[in-house]
């Protein structure tokens, strides 16, 4: 799980780092302390995991310090700490989801699952039925019918995933659907947000006509923290 999870991070982040060049972020103090924040969420849980992304921060002043690029400070070390926060804290929280004690596993494939439930049906809804764009600036193919659709889906997958397994009520499997099928658009919005600045259509060609690992991963960069605090406020 964890070198799953890490090599992913580096992907990801080595595919933001080329849509944000032009911002010159300081990657190797991302790459630290994305890295600090895995290590800490698999070692230590959720206090080392903030602490060793909060290392982004000082890391990413130092090397702007003796860095010779021109770039301005802000836009560097501020583009450098969102890529640590965004990619390495949102998949860090999956490793604090399987280490939840007795059903950890199981909260981490109904996460995934539901995540994959609704962008695929969100997709198939809005191929179908979509009318009504939902961010038309930021994400043309987006529509509130394809949201409907894929929302559904991912309540459906967290309740019978759940409930079924007695380990949440109805009321609250539904409510972590609910929470899903919030945060994981929002996350993919998010990316295409990040892509339409930097004028891309895919943050990468690493998974061919699926465009780049973190067009696959976005949905669960807010997924993921998102699911960890829900599920704590519900048991």
């Amino acid at each position: 799980m964890f070198a799953l999870v890490a090599i992913a991070a580096l992907l990801a982040l080595h595919e933001f780092w080329l849509l944000a060049r032009a911002h010159a972020p300081l990657s190797l103090a991302g790459y630290i302390g994305a890295a600090l924040a895995l290590v800490g969420a698999e070692l230590s849980g959720f206090d080392w995991m903030v602490g060793g992304v909060l290392a982004t921060l000082p890391l990413a002043f130092s090397l702007k310090v003796v860095s010779r690029t021109r770039q301005a400070p802000t836009a560097a070390v501020s583009t450098t700490v969102l890529g640590a926060v965004w990619i390495g804290l949102g998949l860090a929280f999956l490793i604090l989801i399987r280490a939840i004690p007795s059903d950890g596993r199981l909260l981490l494939f109904t996460v995934l699952l539901a995540v994959w439930a609704g962008d695929t049906l969100a997709y198939l809804g809005g191929r179908l039925l979509g009318r009504h764009k939902m961010a038309p600036s930021t994400s043309p193919g987006k529509t509130w019918e394809g949201f409907v659709f894929g929302a559904a889906a991912t309540v459906f997958v967290s309740f019978v995933a759940l409930y079924k397994q007695h380990y949440l009520t109805i009321g609250q499997s539904i409510v972590l659907g609910v929470v899903l099928a919030i945060a994981a658009p929002l996350g993919d919005l998010f990316e295409s947000l990040m892509k339409r600045d930097a004028g891309v259509k895919d943050s990468g060609r690493l998974l061919g006509g699926h465009g780049g690992m973190l067009d696959r991963l976005d949905a669960f960069l807010f997924a993921a923290p998102a699911a960890y605090f829900a599920i704590l406020a519900l048991t």
